[in-house]
């Protein structure tokens, strides 16, 4: 009996020895952690978003961080140059050193040749436009035999002849004629929608966009490419009782709240 106690005590104490061992590994391996990640030591990334690089990176210099510009698009809503999405996102938890890598609206858009337009509808002038890069701008009614005809095409207030190099996205007005028995137009509804959409529902509607405002939830550019609408001047009408050409002015928000679906009434000429 004394043999086999003498052999346990030494299997009970090797085993004793080996649990120490995986306990002390374990607290150095947690402590290495925290000393080589820094836990604790980080920061909540700014939003360089709406900032030119160089100002930028003036910011990021006393943090640390390491900006790196991956992309390049061009977005005409937006001053050329500026900084609109950052990889991590602002508010993220980072640590000194982190890499940041930005997409910035292009300086020098690509240039596209302009079409002739003169003649064509409202809707064909819209499909040409787009299929050249461009975007369709102001609706300007005359007079004339022929509704949503177009008359001319104006860049920047001058007409413009075709063949000439301008910015892509760039807009351009039109001029329409509009039959003498003055055609009317109806508002559509545009809550949810974002700009883009209801620029082309509007120019649909043979109606204009009007003053477009952002509310106090829309601080960076993100925000405003992510913005819907959530109130509209003149409101929605089912009658067509508005001139075209008609501006409808438009305010935008990402609050959640504010965009939800309004019940559209019915009236007996909509039955």
């Amino acid at each position: 009996m004394s043999g086999k106690k003498s052999i346990r005590r030494p299997i009970l104490r090797n085993l004793l020895w080996i649990f120490v061992f995986l306990v002390v590994l374990f607290l150095g391996i947690c402590i290495f952690l925290h000393l080589f990640t820094r836990h604790g030591k980080g920061f909540l990334l700014p939003d360089f978003s709406g900032l030119t690089v160089e100002e930028a990176q003036k910011e990021a210099k006393s943090l640390h961080l390491r900006l790196e510009v991956t992309d390049s698009l061009y977005m005409p809503e937006l001053p050329k140059g500026v900084i609109f999405r950052q990889v991590p996102p602002a508010g993220q938890h980072v640590k000194k050193n982190r890499r940041v890598e930005l997409t910035v609206n292009s300086l020098l858009p690509r240039q596209v040749s302009m079409p002739s337009l003169v003649g064509f509808s409202l809707r064909q002038a819209k499909a040409e436009l787009s299929s050249h890069g461009l975007k369709l701008g102001r609706l300007i009614y005359v007079p004339d035999i022929a509704t949503n005809n177009v008359l001319e095409q104006f860049y920047k207030g001058r007409p413009i002849t075709p063949g000439s190099s301008i910015d892509i996205y760039s807009s351009i007005d039109l001029e329409l004629g509009v039959s003498p028995d003055r055609e009317l137009a109806y508002i559509p509804l545009l809550k949810g929608k974002s700009l883009e959409a209801a620029l082309d529902i509007l120019s649909d509607h043979s109606l204009n966009v009007g003053n477009i405002r952002y509310d106090q939830t829309v601080r960076t550019a993100a925000d405003t490419l992510a913005a819907r609408i959530f109130r509209q001047s003149p409101g929605y009408s089912q009658r067509p009782e508005w001139p075209l050409g008609t501006p409808v002015h438009l305010t935008l928000t990402i609050d959640p709240q504010l965009l939800i679906p309004e019940e559209i009434p019915v009236t007996e000429d909509a039955l």
